[in-house]
């Protein structure tokens, strides 16, 4: 039971980042949306800190149990990073308020510990860009920087994440990815 409603106030927070309005989400709001007091949150979760904290878990366990299903059933370097970026993508357009937070805007006035946890994530997937665009470069002698690339990679779904956040969940991450991803191996 309680591990339920560990997952049940995760739930809620993320739902509550999915506005599109950014208002700031204290413990007082999670606990009235949950219909339940301040300190039955606390009796799950330490902190507020705590709660993002399971948020950037769930963030980092979904993500890398694809990207590593990718790597080990893709042998092509660059179809593996297409694909990656695919789930990058599609990811945020199916978990809006998680974006919030693998942008930051979700962090503000927050633990600081947590933009760095987030930010190690966002290294992490430059590391694995970067390991398939060397595949690529060895299996093929495509003339790219693999270190460049990945980076450049990043920023791409970085800016897609920051776009569909800031229009309010309009603008969709994946509008027009595949053709502006094929451009950057030219």
């Amino acid at each position: 039971m309680a591990g339920e409603r560990k997952q049940q106030i995760l739930e809620s927070l993320a739902k509550m980042l999915e506005s599109p309005k950014r208002e700031k989400i204290t413990t007082a709001a999670l606990a009235a949306k949950l219909d339940v007091s301040e300190a039955a949150l606390y009796r799950h979760f330490a902190s507020k800190a705590q709660m993002f904290e399971g948020l950037i878990d769930f963030i980092e366990q979904s993500l890398f149990s694809l990207i590593n299903k990718i790597a080990s059933e893709e042998t092509d370097g660059i179809a593996q990073v297409q694909r990656m970026v695919g789930i990058l993508l599609m990811f945020a357009e199916k978990n809006p308020g998680m974006v919030r937070v693998l942008i930051g805007d979700a962090l503000v006035n927050e633990d600081e510990a947590l933009q760095l946890r987030v930010n190690q994530l966002l290294d992490r997937l430059e590391i694995t860009i970067k390991q398939s665009l060397k595949i690529a470069v060895t299996d093929s002698g495509k003339k790219i920087l693999p270190e460049a690339q990945a980076n450049l990679i990043v920023c791409f779904v970085i800016g897609r994440w920051h776009q569909f956040a800031k229009s309010g969940f309009k603008r969709k991450p994946m509008e027009f990815a595949q053709l502006q991803l094929g451009m950057f191996y030219r």
